[in-house]
């Protein structure tokens, strides 16, 4: 096996080996659609579409996958879902 293959199947074993985490986003029933929709637009960078879809699965299903990616990426995401008065959680 040559270095660059060698360092290629390095390179994608350490990308294996990072952890994806997700944001659920739970029902409740304070929050309006609209402000749902704004907050996840401002806080997963999600389009308008993609933020009126997950609203509504949450109300539907009682709850959403609404980001996936890194713990350190999505904390502050999940911060700022809390701090709009939705319920988050990061698992």
């Amino acid at each position: 096996m040559s270095t660059k293959e060698q360092s290629s199947e390095e390179v994608l074993l350490e990308k294996e080996q990072v952890k994806q985490y997700e944001i659920v986003l739970f029902n409740d029933e304070v929050n309006t659609f609209d402000h749902v929709i704004q907050t996840l637009i401002a806080a997963c960078d999600h389009t308008a579409e993609q933020a009126e879809q997950c609203a509504l699965i949450v109300h539907y299903n009682g709850k959403c996958t609404v980001k996936t990616g890194e713990y350190n990426d999505l904390k502050p995401r999940c911060s700022q879902l809390l701090q709009a008065g939705l319920s988050a959680e990061i698992v």
